[in-house]
């Protein structure tokens, strides 16, 4: 299993125009690519920054999701909404653990 967690910093005045973009992603992510979760959520204190946290099974249906079709509108989009900052950590994970 493959666990995912990054984010994505954009101006603040930009999200609005951005927000349906990110809308599209998770719809398409979660529909098509086989990902386990895939979760994206706006930080409550810095409202320009996306918070990504992402579950593949393998490595393989992941860089299936990195080449899908619906990832190039994603990143034009981020162009466009005038991205400033990613930074993502992928990480092998054994298997799940009760808290």
């Amino acid at each position: 299993m493959i666990a995912v967690i990054g984010n994505m910093r954009f101006p603040a005045g930009k999200m609005a125009a951005l927000l349906p973009h990110v809308q599209e992603l998770v719809r398409q992510t979660n529909a098509n690519d086989g990902c386990i979760a895939y979760d994206v959520g706006q930080d409550v204190l810095d409202p320009g920054l996306l918070r990504f946290s992402e579950l593949w099974p393998d490595q393989a249906s992941l860089e299936r999701h990195i080449a899908a079709p619906h990832i190039a509108p994603w990143r034009q989009a981020c162009q466009d909404c005038g991205i400033m900052d990613r930074n993502f950590a992928v990480y092998d994970v054994a298997g799940e653990r009760g808290l």
